[in-house]
């Protein structure tokens, strides 16, 4: 059950609805920001039977060890299993879970399961960014109906959310650095477990997230992101690639995006690269907008603040991360392995969106968990258009704390019809992530693309 928000965010009862004048927060609401408040807007204090412990900065130093470039050491690696939930006593936890988790146990009786840990509130950012979230609480806006915002840059955009489109948006906008480069893949698992890999290169340039970078040089930009992604293996795809110039206001300017066919040796412009196109060879399990969760403009959906909940999530997976383990140790039939996986309680922000009449997709309502203390969506329930639950994704997250910052490591999402499922972020037996990458606008240009799609 969602409890109701507190004094902190006492003005979140009555609802508001994502079409109502967006306000600025007040200076006095602002400096709430690191003191009973998180840093990014959370509340920092625990809960109150002490299974949420408060938040005290999460991790700010290496682990003695590891350099960067490195797998990730696991900073909890002594930590035990304190219960399971399964099949058979998931009933006794479904406060603490969503609809869509709870069909998991469903469908997944007798193999799906949760170990959980004790909560280790992990997540931190460069205290830049916090300064950038302080700023930005008092001046940020959102425009055109959520379709973009202004006075915001580097941070969270809306630390105290007065909406769902206000949420959603600080999941888009959440700290990765300010470039990245990362080799790895996903896997189309089928009902038995037969699975091939799909190897990919990809570059990201969070241009939103740069050091120096004011709000009127980003609204004169327009440019939140730039993404470029070029298949690896196997052969008959490798070269295929895809490059995408994310907007921050998407009504002046349109996401752009061009792939690279290696058949035809031609990139060409690909303005159906969004919304419910079907996710770049991912064998029908995912939508282009479930990537990262969700991705790209709002606008299509009504946005619901429903509040907040407790819930059990998938946090500190640092074993699933581990380069000692190869795909076929976490790719199982139905799901991942559970004895990769690590679930804690969590606070998260819940955000229902509902399919506007006038649009159509694959996806009539999504409802999102959101980590309170990062922004990144940690769960996401998918309804088809007769209301059934159709998908649930899962993150599976961790702390790349030479960034820092609280990503994904693993995205899973699962096809409650087919009994099948799509994992991206596959890493384990490539190279780590790059987040040192110098990156720069010719990186990303459709001439760039071809030179990366070339076999």
């Amino acid at each position: 059950m969602i409890k109701k928000l507190g004094l902190i965010t006492a003005g979140l009862a009555l609802v508001l609805s994502s079409q109502a004048i967006l306000a600025k927060v007040s200076q006095v609401e602002a400096d709430k920001l690191g003191n009973e408040l998180t840093p990014l807007g959370g509340e920092k204090a625990g809960n109150a039977d002490g299974s949420i412990p408060a938040w005290t900065g999460g991790i700010t130093e290496l682990p003695a060890g590891y350099k960067p470039g490195d797998f990730h050491i696991d900073p909890f690696a002594d930590d035990k299993v304190l219960f399971t939930i399964t099949g058979q006593n998931y009933k006794e936890y479904a406060e603490f879970l969503s609809d869509g988790q709870k069909k998991l146990f469903e469908t997944y009786p007798e193999t799906y399961r949760m170990p959980v840990y004790q909560t280790r509130r992990s997540a931190s950012n460069p205290q830049h960014v916090y300064d950038a979230t302080k700023a930005n609480a008092t001046r940020a806006e959102i425009l055109d109906g959520g379709n973009g915002l202004k006075g915001a840059v580097m941070g969270v955009a809306f630390p105290i959310p007065k909406n769902g489109l206000e949420a959603i948006w600080n999941h888009t906008l959440r700290y990765r650095g300010a470039a990245v480069e990362r080799n790895g893949g996903q896997a189309a698992v089928t009902a038995n477990g037969a699975f091939n890999v799909i190897g990919f290169d990809e570059q990201l340039m969070l241009k939103y997230s740069e050091k120096g970078l004011t709000p009127e040089a980003l609204s004169e930009s327009n440019i939140l992101f730039k993404f470029k992604q070029s298949v690896t293996s196997p052969a008959r795809l490798a070269g295929t690639a895809l490059l995408v110039h994310e907007t921050v206001d998407q009504v002046k300017d349109p996401r752009q995006a061009w792939t690279y066919n290696t058949g035809q040796r031609r990139v060409r412009r690909a303005p159906n690269i969004a919304y419910d196109a079907p996710g770049t060879v991912a064998d029908g399990l995912r939508t282009t907008d479930d990537f990262d969760m969700y991705n790209g403009s709002p606008n299509r959906y009504n946005w619901e603040l429903k509040g907040k909940k407790e819930l059990y999530v998938a946090y500190n997976n640092y074993a699933l991360h581990s380069d000692n383990v190869k795909y076929g140790d976490i790719l199982k039939p139905n799901h991942v392995n559970p004895d990769l996986t690590r679930f804690e309680k969590h606070r998260v922000w819940v955000v229902e969106a509902t399919l506007k009449e006038e649009f159509r997709h694959v996806y009539q309502k999504r409802v999102f968990y959101i980590d309170e203390d990062s922004w990144q969506i940690q769960v996401a329930d998918m309804y088809d258009n007769r209301n059934e639950l159709y998908r649930v994704g899962i993150a599976y997250g961790v702390n790349y704390y030479e960034v820092p910052t609280q990503w994904s490591t693993l995205d899973v999402y699962h096809d409650l019809n087919s009994r099948r499922y799509l994992a991206i972020g596959l890493d384990n037996e490539e190279k780590m992530y790059n987040f040192d990458v110098e990156l720069n606008d010719r990186d990303f240009t459709p001439q760039a693309l071809r030179r990366a799609g070339k076999r």
